[in-house]
């Protein structure tokens, strides 16, 4: 299945629409990585732990929507929208969310 952010997929004309389809997923990420990202928040550098949390939302999110549209007959997303936010108690929860069109090409 292609996805893509963009609106069209170039060479590849529309030829149905099928409709809104999302995916969403909320993580949360334990009090071990907090430890250790607090840590980094002082010091400074990257959170790998963060990151690869973040990743395993979004790809789960993308996953979710895509099959939601394989059930609507679509063969690709086109218009992806991926949002995040924190959640719960001092941020301790990730939630991902993904959208965009179903279609047929």
């Amino acid at each position: 299945m292609i996805v893509t952010t963009t609106p069209t997929i170039e060479g590849h004309p529309i030829r149905e629409y099928k409709g809104l389809v999302t995916g969403e997923t909320i993580i949360g990420a334990n009090f071990v990585k907090d430890f250790f990202a607090g840590i980094r928040d002082i010091v400074g550098g990257r959170s790998g732990s963060y990151e690869s949390v973040l990743r395993e939302a979004k790809d789960t999110a993308l996953r979710e929507m895509q099959e939601r549209a394989q059930m609507m007959g679509a063969n690709a997303i086109v218009g992806i929208d991926l949002d995040y936010e924190a959640l719960g108690a001092n941020g301790s929860m990730l939630m991902v969310t993904a959208s965009g069109t179903a279609v047929v090409i």
